[in-house]
């Protein structure tokens, strides 16, 4: 099968191919198909040629208004339609966003000091599991539709909302947690981690205060992506039954994704 590579964008964060994942029984998910990535308000004429060479068909963007406030619409690609699924905010929605951008040191301290930021990032991934299942089951339905792939996943900073999309794409094709697991992390790469700036403009200074209180929000960690995974056992016994009574997820559906986006074995 041919391969492909990813390109290197200059105005786009996080953007991958989820491509070459093991999905068991000798299969991994096909290249060139589907891709993660933070926002594409900020591609260059350069990265838009680059994504139209891709081929890309659907962009599937998950901000929502405080999101789109902020950063700005999504640079048009063509030969690809623009598809909206607003999810929440990452841990907590406009408000929550507002205070990131805008609140003074004493406002941070009081909702991010002693682990309120990674208690606040964990009750979102539960709460993106629970309240989000019929986005998740549209996003499924639109990957399988004809004309739907190659397509790219994505919210702000490619790594909360569309990290457990994407999740939930690989589990439905049969890619193991650990696989899983480690594709989220790749969102902490250093070249690729979402660039935030306060609304004054500045960027917090690495190892200042402001960084330290931000820093839960803006990374990737395990115990995030585990919290999710811990919700769907909870309240539905597993991914099976998470994939089929909470997103609907159909036997035809499924079949449809994995013949489209696995290799043969």
């Amino acid at each position: 099968m041919e391969q492909h590579t990813a390109p290197n964008l200059t105005g786009v964060r996080n953007f991958r191919d989820v491509g070459g994942l093991p999905a068991g029984e000798g299969r991994s998910v096909r290249r060139g198909l589907l891709f993660r990535s933070g926002h594409l308000a900020h591609a260059t004429a350069q990265d838009v040629a680059a994504l139209v060479a891709l081929g890309l068909r659907s962009v599937i963007d998950l901000r929502g208004t405080a999101d789109l406030r902020a950063e700005r619409t999504d640079v048009p690609i063509p030969g690809a339609s623009h598809l909206s699924i607003a999810l929440t905010d990452p841990a907590a929605g406009a408000k929550f966003h507002g205070l990131l951008r805008e609140g003074d040191l004493a406002a941070l301290r009081a909702a991010l000091a002693d682990g309120g930021g990674e208690a606040r990032m964990i009750a979102a991934y539960r709460n993106r599991v629970l309240a989000r299942t019929e986005e998740h089951g549209r996003i499924l339905r639109l990957l399988a539709e004809p004309g739907g792939l190659p397509a790219v996943v994505h919210c702000s900073a490619g790594k909360d909302r569309a990290g457990w999309a994407v999740a939930v794409v690989l589990l439905a094709l049969g890619v193991p947690e650990e696989a899983i697991l480690a594709d989220y992390l790749a969102s902490n790469d250093p070249a690729q981690a979402y660039r935030f700036r306060r609304a004054d403009g500045s960027v917090p200074e690495p190892g200042s205060e402001v960084w330290t209180l931000l820093r839960p929000i803006f990374e990737a960690r395990p115990e995030y992506l585990r919290a999710a995974w811990d919700s769907v056992r909870e309240h539905w016994g597993g991914p099976e039954a998470y994939l089929r009574d909470g997103l609907g997820l159909s036997d035809g559906l499924r079949g449809r994704l994995r013949e489209l986006l696995l290799t043969e074995a």
